[in-house]
């Protein structure tokens, strides 16, 4: 091509074009970009740009008071409005957020500062429970207004519940008067079912109780909680908490008596409850001797010294005999290991009550107390079936070792028995009844040709 004399020779002063094409990166998986060097995390951290929708609102609980007090002024005391009220603002305004706020407006008018003191420089209402009239119909009413704002907005339960548990610690910073109104207005939402009854714990403050405020606001509590239901659905209430045995709680420690308890509690005209705390007292009292009963037969401790006892209990906690004997039969029967087969068990039961039979005898000087043994007796043999051909063998020991006598026996078989395995007992006894009737009318006959 360029003939013989070959290329052109280049002259020094050009320049050497070097091809630009660099041979492929090697086949390792990581792609090109990856190779490129990474820059080091800095500590100034990364600004991300955010939307002024996601921006949290500013917690301002003084704008959402204006806004529920300016309603409820529109509105006036007319508590059918003032439901509505709540309810179309639940839509509007942030009740989730501002619940404190809101329930604090509706009971005492204003936002509350620790304490329960309304904050002088706040706006305030009329419409609330604090300046309502004390009555009542009156509490009745704003209860109603409560169900129906907490049955609308299912979220407001647990604030409603512990905006009650801090009224309920602010009690000495109200009136005697809004105290009042307090106390019926919790009664009446505890017998409907607003509030929990473990709301009352508040109560048992140290300060409230020292002073006598929780003793005092209990009575007007449950005076309108009795007044919606009866004194049996509030027992079910305060059993469900564990509350039904603190009452007396409610009293500083040198008044936890039963007798204070009652007198107080009487004299306000709550005899019901009166009543029930004793009660209660007498079955705590029941069950501690059981235990004790039991633990006394374990040891093996004497006879005598187990009847002194039991008989101390008994009048120090006011327990009648037929009670005591029911305790002593089931603590007796509950301290063996029973036999499962049915031949054997009476033989067993026969040789362990004979045993016990000056305990028993002890506590059935009184013939309704040897008619609710019987009762036991009837009751245990029908509930564990091994004991069923039993029934005539411990009555008739009994007899002899003079735990029972012939009336009761002859009550027992006449119209005294439960139904429980009725038929199997009473033929059981036929035989026996007979022949106490015989030697009775026997008696008899030699007692009138003595004469």
């Amino acid at each position: 091509m360029y003939g013989a004399a070959g290329p052109p020779a280049r002259s020094a002063s050009a320049p050497v074009v070097r091809s630009l094409r660099r041979p492929p990166p090697p086949a390792t998986g990581v792609s090109f970009m990856n190779n490129q060097k990474q820059q080091k995390p800095t500590l100034s951290g990364q600004r991300f740009k955010t939307r002024k929708r996601d921006e949290k609102e500013r917690f301002d609980p003084t704008q959402f008071q204006d806004c529920i007090i300016q309603g409820l002024t529109e509105t006036g005391t007319d508590l059918e409005a003032v439901a509505k009220f709540l309810d179309a603002s639940g839509a509007k305004l942030d009740y989730r957020r501002y619940a404190e706020t809101l329930f604090d407006i509706l009971v005492a008018g204003g936002m509350l500062a620790p304490g329960g003191t309304l904050a002088d420089d706040m706006m305030r209402t009329d419409v609330c429970v604090f300046a309502a009239q004390e009555d009542l119909e009156t509490m009745q009413a704003f209860a109603q207004v409560f169900n129906k704002l907490i049955r609308r907005y299912k979220y407001l339960e647990k604030g409603f519940e512990d905006e009650v548990k801090k009224l309920l610690l602010f009690l000495k910073g109200f009136s005697e008067s809004e105290r009042n109104k307090l106390a019926m207005l919790t009664g009446v939402l505890l017998a409907n079912g607003t509030l929990n009854a473990s709301i009352l714990n508040s109560l048992y403050n140290e300060n409230l109780v020292k002073e006598g405020v929780s003793a005092a606001f209990a009575v007007k509590l449950f005076k309108s909680w009795i007044n919606e239901k009866d004194i049996n659905a509030v027992a079910a209430s305060l059993r469900k908490v564990s509350m039904d045995n603190r009452l007396m709680e409610l009293f500083p420690a040198n008044k936890q008596s039963v007798e204070h308890f009652t007198k107080y509690f009487t004299e306000a005209g709550l005899k019901e409850l009166s009543e029930y705390v004793r009660n209660q007292q007498t079955i705590g009292a029941r069950k501690e001797l059981q235990k004790e009963l039991q633990e006394q037969m374990s040891r093996g401790d004497p006879f005598k010294d187990i009847i002194l006892y039991v008989k101390e209990e008994m009048k120090k906690n006011n327990i009648p005999e037929p009670v005591v004997i029911g305790i002593v039969w089931s603590s007796v029967m509950s301290t063996v290991e029973w036999n499962k087969k049915e031949e054997l068990v009476a033989e067993q039961a026969i040789k362990h009550l004979k045993q016990y039979s000056p305990l028993l005898a002890a506590f059935t000087t009184q013939g309704q107390s040897e008619l609710t043994l019987l009762l036991k007796i009837q009751e245990y043999c029908y509930d564990n079936i091994h004991f069923m051909k039993a029934f005539q063998k411990i009555v008739v020991l009994f007899y002899k070792a003079e735990v029972l006598s012939e009336e009761p026996i002859l009550k027992w078989y006449k119209d005294a028995h439960v139904a429980k395995g009725k038929s199997v007992f009473l033929e059981q006894m036929k035989k026996f009844v007979e022949w106490l009737k015989n030697a009775e009318e026997e008696s008899e006959s030699e007692a009138e040709e003595g004469d």
